[in-house]
């Protein structure tokens, strides 16, 4: 959340710099993820009135203005803008001026007219488009007359618009919801600083007429636990005053009307989301707070028209449902300029409601946020009545006499205990009971003091604290962390190493990083279409009950699904050579949602573009089937398997390429599969022709293995012999290789593929393959006899399987 310190110093007398102000919230309660002026660099931009316009005598859509800037003489400004006015209060930014994003403004020419500066709309001073209000964004930005009236030309714009506030954005965790308002943020820092906040007040003016003869509302307390309504007739719906604006834009809001505005702050100063209806536009005045009928559908403010499903709660007028309630409201009972009457909702919600409506429409609003994480319950009619009274002072509006209450309860604050020995004992301090009353002080916390225990009343502006830890925290961080001692562990120590399946995957992943891939870690989550892509395991994944996204709703059943996103955003980043690969887990569901899913170690690596860049000495090599095999041979040869590795080519795998998959056994054991990512299956994702591989960790760590151990170094030459066969076409070369090996006897050392050829010469259901066999005799010299009846085996071997001929 935005928080402006300018505001802030409306509840606090604030003399700290901003940044010692950030830093001790940073230290004391949540993160500042970031800390700015609006204003930046800005300089040189004034406050204008326009004393005349002008025809440009070479444009049709410039002009010449003349305006006042509070200097002896009137500066002349050429322009573009379709909204400038003779009388307008205008933004000016001079000669030598920078405005947003450093650029600087000179003196010129515009079609042949001297210009001395520019007259600025918001978004060239540095607003948002989301930000800036709507009736400004092809124009100026212009003062209306009211505002006009305490302007004085020459002013510092900048300071007028709000744009030399500090603003911290905060990091807001769950727990700490109360945050999301100014009040909660205004208690935190009191407590930070040891003041006491001085809270916003109004006073509200009711007219004779009873708001109960105007409108009705009805709402079960298992939905909606508090739910009220109010009136306000006669508005005026215009532009909000600028205090109101500057306040919603510095804080991220777009203005909209002085009617919405007020919402808008109201959720801002309380952390209550209210919302503002069209009394006169609605169906029927019966208000009623129910779920969603079947194929029920809602046109909602953004003009998209959604259907609701059953969970959802929405607010309807008779039998018409009008929005989701505490997420979006509807078009047609959107307040508008043609408004004159409203009706203002302030209620609490059922918050998994709320979220399931907010995730399933894919609408996450600032009012869903506050209702899903919890609002201070005390706050609901007080905010109610304070947007009542201020529509009533901007929008000269009339409040009719009390309000609807369709639920309500009292709140019971609860009672938390927690002993000053307890204290110091999870802290390892030894702070006195006359330190923890003084935090308790700090944070307005009623207590009472018996015999070392506190009994604490926890205001309903704190729905995180339910207990004795909690208590303890907030001693905690008020006490300091920075002055909690430090202390070494007691008691019996072991060494710390790593099991053997730790050690496993660390090797593995050096292994991976030395073959020169880079590790990267994806989303667990993924979509439902991707989660059941390169599957190595039987089930289906995991569904979550209430995702955050739509992109992340399942477990995913293969690490490749995260990692060909990686590459593709790498590729749209023009980044063409990517090698990376992921260590981790997929989850297979057992078909029992009462039982956990199973979790299975993988890892898996993906290789596009170019295996080595182009040199002066050669030209680039691009990836293919063969450098990716490669790789993955060179890692599971470090596995050191008791059985022998085999690569069988399979077309089951519908995301691969049929002709360039192979999967990959030890023994009788599928550990995993090598490719081409399928053509279609990489256009799906995004990416270029593409090779990837995938294997399971947790069957490779099952495996026997051969021990680690010397073997001898013959000191005796070794003997090469060729040998080219002519076999056919679909014969495997890994059964060929392994055929060798089988027949060639203990003094076969090595077998190398060195060349394939197909051509000339050659049928064209057939292929010539040429090995290079090397012997070896670690106690004595071969001779030619050794050698010959070895080679005679294999060529004998061969030619019984494959029908094999010696070339």
């Amino acid at each position: 959340m935005k928080v402006s310190v300018n505001w802030l110093r409306d509840y606090l007398p604030i003399e700290l710099p901003a940044n010692e102000l950030a830093e001790k919230i940073s230290r004391t309660t949540v993160e500042i993820e970031g800390q700015y002026q609006p204003q930046e660099n800005m300089k040189n931009i004034v406050i204008a009135k326009v004393l005349s316009v002008e025809e440009h005598p070479d444009s049709d859509h410039m002009v010449i203005t003349q305006v006042d800037a509070g200097e002896d003489e009137p500066i002349q400004i050429v322009t573009g803008a379709p909204n400038v006015a003779e009388g307008q209060t205008v933004i000016l930014a001079k000669h030598n001026s920078i405005v947003g994003g450093g650029q600087k403004i000179k003196k010129g020419k515009l079609r042949g007219v001297v210009s001395n500066g520019m007259l600025a709309a918001l978004q060239e001073l540095g607003f948002d488009d989301k930000v800036s209000p709507k009736d400004f964004e092809d124009g100026i930005w212009v003062f209306n007359d009211v505002d006009a009236a305490d302007l004085t030309p020459g002013e510092n714009a900048l300071h007028v618009l709000g744009m030399d506030d500090d603003v911290l954005e905060t990091g807001i965790t769950p727990n700490r919801a109360d945050l999301f308002s100014m009040n909660g943020t205004a208690w935190e820092v009191a407590a930070i600083l040891s003041e006491e906040p001085t809270l916003p007040t109004f006073e509200l003016t009711e007219t004779s007429e009873k708001t109960a003869d105007l409108i009705s509302a009805t709402a079960p307390a298992e939905l909606a636990p508090k739910y009220g309504l109010r009136v306000v007739k006669n508005v005026e719906v215009k532009d909000s005053p600028l205090w109101l604006q500057r306040r919603l834009w510095t804080m991220g809001i777009r203005p909209i009307s002085n009617v919405v505005d007020v919402t808008n702050l109201m959720l801002l100063t309380y952390g209550q989301p209210l919302h503002a209806f069209d009394l006169d536009t609605l169906p029927s005045k019966d208000i009623t707070v129910r779920t969603a009928k079947p194929a029920e559908k809602i046109k909602t403010l953004d003009g998209v028209e959604r259907e609701a499903s059953a969970e959802d709660i929405v607010i309807a007028a008779g039998d018409e449902a009008l929005m989701f309630a505490g997420v979006m409201g509807g078009e047609s009972t959107e307040v508008t300029a043609k408004t004159t009457n409203i009706v203002l909702e302030g209620a609490i919600f059922e918050p998994k409601a709320i979220r399931h409506a907010a995730r399933d429409q894919n609408l996450h609003s600032e009012a869903s946020t506050r209702f899903e994480r919890g609002v201070n319950v005390e706050d609901t009619f007080t905010a109610l009545d304070h947007a009542a009274a201020l529509i009533a002072e901007i929008a000269g509006g009339e409040v009719t006499e009390g309000r609807v209450v369709a639920q309500d309860f009292d709140y019971e604050a609860p009672v938390v205990k927690v002993t000053t020995a307890h204290v110091n004992h999870v802290l390892g301090t030894e702070i006195t009971e006359a330190e923890i009353s003084a935090i308790f002080d700090r944070l307005f916390f009623d207590y009472e003091l018996n015999d070392g225990e506190f009994t604490v009343t926890v205001p309903a502006r704190r729905w995180d604290i339910t207990i004795a830890a909690d208590l303890v925290e907030e001693i905690a961080r008020l006490y300091g962390y920075d002055n909690l001692p430090a202390t070494l562990p007691t008691g019996e120590t072991t060494p710390g190493k790593l099991t053997p399946k730790q050690a496993l995957i660390r090797a593995t992943r050096h292994d991976l990083e030395g073959l020169g891939l880079n590790q990267a870690i994806s989303y667990v989550l993924t979509t439902p279409e991707k989660a059941n892509n390169f599957k190595l395991h039987d089930g289906q994944p995991i569904q979550l009950d209430y995702p955050m996204s739509q992109d992340r709703q399942q477990t995913r059943g293969s690490l490749l699904t995260g990692l060909l996103d990686d590459v593709a955003y790498n590729v749209a980043r023009k980044q063409a050579d990517v090698a990376l690969y992921e260590q981790g887990r997929v989850f297979v569901s057992n078909g029992d949602a009462s039982v956990l899913p199973t979790e299975i170690e993988h890892v898996a690596g993906v290789i596009t573009g170019n295996v080595l860049p182009r040199t002066w000495a050669a030209g680039a090599q691009k990836v293919d089937f063969f450098a990716l095999k490669g790789i993955v041979e060179r890692l599971l040869a470090n596995y050191a398997f008791a059985d022998d590795i085999r690569f069988v080519p399979t077309t089951e795998r519908a995301e691969m390429h049929p002709g360039r998959t192979a999967d990959i056994y030890v023994g009788e054991t599928l550990i995993g599969f090598v490719g081409q990512v399928h053509p279609v299956t990489a256009k799906t994702y995004k990416v270029n022709e593409t090779y990837a591989f995938e294997l399971n960790v947790d069957a490779i760590f099952d495996l026997p293995k051969v021990k680690d151990g010397y073997e001898v170094v013959s000191r005796f030459p070794a003997v090469a012999r060729d040998l080219a066969i002519l076999v056919d076409r679909d014969v495997p070369a890994a059964d060929l290789r392994a055929a060798i090996v089988a027949a060639g006897g203990a003094l076969l050392h090595d077998v190398e593929l060195f060349d394939v050829y197909t051509g000339e010469n050659v049928a064209d259901d057939k292929k010539s393959l040429a090995y290079a066999l090397t012997f070896v005799d670690v106690e004595k010299t071969l001779v030619d006899e050794d050698i010959n009846a070895a080679v005679e085996r294999i060529t004998a071997a061969l030619a019984e399987k494959f029908n094999a001929e010696i070339r």
